[in-house]
């Protein structure tokens, strides 16, 4: 079987084609590998792990690394940290049914272990997001259907504690520190968890219209006082100071459609990157003091915008190599030089 190669004569662009539509993505820790996962409603669903040559600016499919898996995989993630540094095998998880990690090694990815906390047998709540701890590198945060966060203690295979996180479904999590998350919720809710305090939970941000929900959180890991969330069928980013809870710091409106995925820069507290059915990527200063710009952040315009062919699905922007963004949509996964 050949490999499928992807290049482009675009040096800030690269394209992959794949074989289904593409709903879940993840850079490796050393962006070598990039992680993406099939959308296809069907119980047979595929991950393909594919390696990216910054150098001679190619995407290649390696037949080894790509790999069945059972439902579509809401979210894909690499183990935080460099691995090629601290010389361990990369190691990817990925939430469906239940949360999975697989070693990648060897010209072969094996799977290591499936955690499932469900009391039945025979049923489980569905994962619709997880996020790796990385001072923590042992903790995964899983968000899911049936209103509860799970904490994972994954090189033990042990749940540290599964907290009735919302009133509603759970969509995004996010770590902050080391036991600190937050998420985001149907009941339109951003609730902030300390795991030192299990019995409580602060209430940062809650949907304008009542029971609007709230589909994606990110948390700045430049500077932790700031996160972004978005509603559901709304063009809006709501970027948030929990030192001010309610009251946003800026709303980015300049999409035409719903915007489905956001994430913050790595190596810049400032910036971020926001995607959507108008099928753009639009990257973003953030106004930091409360109210400023026109109207808190009505006025502010994206300091880049990329047109892709169609609904962009999924971004994820690269922590090892931060000029480069991915991007998901339809069957496409595109990485853009920023």
């Amino acid at each position: 079987m050949e490999n499928n190669n992807s290049t482009s004569d675009e040096p800030n662009l690269i394209t992959y084609d794949s074989p289904y539509p593409i709903y879940a993505m993840s850079f490796s820790g050393d962006t070598q590998l990039i992680a993406v996962g099939s959308f296809i409603e069907d119980y047979n669903n595929r991950i393909d792990i594919l390696s990216f040559n910054d150098e001679t600016l190619t995407l290649t499919q390696n037949p080894n690394y790509s790999f069945a898996h059972p439902y579509p995989p809401t979210k894909l993630m690499f183990r935080p940290s460099n691995d090629a540094v601290s010389n361990t095998s990369p190691l990817l998880a990925t939430s469906a049914d239940f949360l999975r990690l697989f070693s990648v090694k060897n010209d072969v990815v094996e799977q290591i272990s499936v955690l499932n906390n469900s009391k039945s047998s025979e049923f489980c709540a569905p994962l619709t997001s997880f996020d790796w701890n990385d001072v923590v590198p042992q903790r995964i945060g899983t968000s899911s259907i049936d209103t509860t966060c799970t904490v994972w203690d994954v090189e033990k295979g042990v749940v540290e504690t599964q907290l009735i996180a919302h009133d509603k479904e759970v969509y995004d999590i996010a770590w902050g520190e080391a036991g600190v998350f937050a998420s985001v919720s149907a009941d339109g809710s951003v609730r902030i968890f300390d795991l030192r305090d299990k019995e409580h939970s602060t209430i940062v941000y809650e949907s304008p219209e009542p029971d609007t929900p709230l589909l994606r959180l990110a948390w700045n890991k430049r500077d932790l006082r700031y996160m972004a969330t978005v509603l559901m069928d709304s063009n809006k980013v709501v970027v948030l100071d929990i030192r001010s809870p309610t009251m946003p710091v800026a709303e980015l409106e300049r999409h035409s459609g719903g915007v489905n995925a956001v994430a913050w820069a790595p190596q810049s507290g400032s910036h971020i990157c926001s995607g959507g059915d108008d099928g753009q990527a639009l990257i973003w200063e953030v106004p930091t003091v409360v109210g400023s710009g026109v109207g808190g952040g009505v006025g502010v315009d994206p300091l880049l915008v990329y047109s892709a062919g169609s609904e962009i699905n999924q971004l994820q922007w690269s922590v090892a190599q931060p000029d480069w963004i991915g991007v998901a949509f339809s069957n496409k996964l595109q990485l853009l030089r920023v």
